[in-house]
């Protein structure tokens, strides 16, 4: 996962909006903020939801892992939401479930290659009851951060976690 960059300013709590929607732009907007996606990002990235749902239901708190295609990312990145209150998003590939999302993961990846691989660690993450409720629970985002390096391994392949 070379080259991804995380910081603190890209861990977003207790967002307030209601609407799958009002989520998706809050965490876009704030990676177009930060120089990291295209502002087409923001609007691909609701569309894309639409079409497919990206809503898991886990054994913790519900998650949603929300992308787009490669054009609208300048720099590899991850953005984490957590949510003031569930917002219901569709579950990936059951066209008429939703699950009430506490999380959110949303990708900006620069090739499928790396969105791919970047999918199979995270899904290591939401397996783990204990890492969800960590990641929505604790309230220090540098600790949040540095978890989510290591989770994701990014120290052993030379990822930035600036």
């Amino acid at each position: 996962m070379s080259g991804l960059y995380i910081d603190e300013t890209l861990i977003l709590d207790d967002l307030g909006e209601t609407t799958k929607e009002g989520v998706l732009r809050t965490l876009a907007t704030n990676l177009h903020q930060q120089g990291l996606v295209s502002e087409s990002y923001i609007q691909a990235v609701i569309d894309r939801e639409n079409e497919y749902a990206t809503g898991l239901p886990t054994k913790g708190p519900s998650v949603a892992i929300p992308h787009t295609d490669k054009e609208h990312v300048l720099t590899k990145t991850l953005s984490v939401g957590v949510l003031a209150h569930p917002v219901d998003f569709g579950v990936m590939g059951e066209r008429e479930q939703t699950t009430p999302v506490e999380l959110i993961f949303m990708l900006a990846m620069d090739d499928e290659h790396t969105q791919l691989h970047m999918l199979q660690r995270l899904m290591n993450i939401f397996q783990d009851k204990d890492q969800l409720e960590f990641y929505k629970n604790t309230k220090d985002k540098t600790e949040r951060k540095k978890a989510l390096a290591e989770a994701l391994e990014l120290s052993r392949q030379g990822g930035e976690t600036t």
